[in-house]
């Protein structure tokens, strides 16, 4: 069985013809839209081109159980799920500061004395 630990593992799958197919069949059956912003009765749908220019892409397909620690669910249609980029960044515990510099997740909000 394939390990996904390392980030050339991890590459070598994303890239995969496999991954793109099921990719893009997980995108069709959620209609192209992020499921955490459907549920909450928002509608975020992925880019499309525009006069031959793609637009910022808005939607990624994530793996509710990580690929890291579950790689036979890795091509698993049920474990996938349409994301926009704002709530996979959450799930994924990435936060950003104003001019998109990465922040590191604080452990606890205890104020100090």
């Amino acid at each position: 069985m394939p390990e996904y630990i390392t980030k050339e593992q991890k590459r070598k799958f994303y890239r995969s013809r496999a991954w793109e197919e099921l990719r893009l069949e997980a995108l069709k059956r959620d209609n192209y839209e992020c499921q955490h912003c459907k549920a909450e009765g928002i509608v975020t749908v992925d880019s499309i081109k525009q006069e031959g220019k793609r637009k910022e892409t808005v939607l990624n397909v994530d793996h509710k159980y990580p690929i890291e620690d579950y790689p036979k669910l890795a091509l698993v249609l049920d474990n996938l799920q349409t994301l926009c980029i704002n709530h996979h960044n959450i799930k994924e515990g990435r936060t950003f500061d104003k001019i998109g510099k990465s922040k590191k997740k604080r452990i606890w909000d205890d104020e100090w004395w």
